[in-house]
């Protein structure tokens, strides 16, 4: 089925859930059990700064809330160094957005990549888990593009797993949605618009507007699997449009909402709104 738009996959443009990340910040910042620390390799310059990775971790997080992002990076990377995966994650965010730091795919990779790595998921830490879920989906987005700089291979079959690990285990509705996407554009996947739809449902049913989108366009157009449903489309549309900002990165949003409400008929329009005002009663 031909989507109005392919899935964006580049991390940058990822909608990481930060509410959820940040909202950790203090509880992930717990100390290293173990710590061989950069001091080796600097002369003890850094670490002579920081009694450890905690205090530096603390450090570094309180200047990027000062504003002073380029300032924190060398307390993030001995933290990180030291096992901190909140600034492991901090760090990989900073590279992939360019912020206080050159803009570096690779080493965003890299710190995205040793959370990953280093997950527990025998014993896992519940008030880290938005942070590694971002994580997740981040390796997933590299590993389905590939860094050619990094000799990082393009490898849908890993990004597949990296993307149901964080939508299965973590609940995490960029990770669903970004499943849903490979599963309709058949990337590392057989199409599988049924397997897309239930994706989509539940990142979607999270306020995720993109899955909202692309479901309310799936109920709306119909496809094999999925039964046409033209109301429900509709509804989930209307939801996504009213998230979306019309001359920004959500104008496909905007289109496609606007070709189903000139396609749709009264009846259509009616029973969107009753399971609209039914959703939003169910929200409330």
């Amino acid at each position: 089925m031909a989507m109005s738009r392919p899935v964006s996959m580049s991390v940058r443009r990822f909608s990481v859930v930060l509410a959820g990340v940040c909202a950790c910040v203090a509880a992930c910042a717990q100390p290293s059990l173990a710590f061989d620390g950069p001091g080796a390799n600097d002369g003890g310059k850094v670490s002579k700064l920081f009694a450890n990775p905690l205090a530096a971790l603390e450090k570094g997080l309180e200047r990027v809330r000062n504003g002073n992002s380029k300032d924190a990076v060398e307390a993030l990377k001995y933290a990180a160094a030291g096992g901190q995966s909140l600034a492991q994650w901090k760090l990989g965010r900073m590279y992939a957005d360019g912020d206080g730091v050159p803009h570096d795919d690779a080493k965003a990779y890299e710190y995205f990549q040793q959370i990953v790595e280093n997950y527990d998921e025998d014993n896992p830490n519940r008030r880290e888990a938005p942070l590694v879920a971002s994580a997740f989906v981040a390796v997933g987005a590299y590993s389905l593009t590939g860094i050619p700089a990094a000799r990082v291979r393009a490898d849908p079959s890993r990004a597949l797993e990296m993307f149901n690990y964080a939508a299965t285990h973590f609940g995490d509705a960029n990770a669903q949605y970004n499943l849903a996407r490979m599963y309709l554009d058949g990337a590392g996947a057989e199409k599988d618009s049924r397997q897309a739809a239930r994706w989509l449902s539940l990142a979607a049913g999270k306020g995720h507007s993109p899955a909202q989108a692309q479901l309310g366009q799936l109920l709306f157009n119909g496809a094999q699997g999925v039964q046409r449903q033209r109301g429900r489309g509709l509804m989930w549309l209307t939801l996504a449009r009213e998230s979306a900002v019309a001359d920004g990165k959500d104008k496909w949003i905007v289109d496609m909402y606007d070709k189903a409400v000139a396609a749709a008929s009264d009846a259509d329009r009616q029973i969107a709104l009753v399971y609209l005002e039914g959703h939003l009663k169910g929200r409330n």
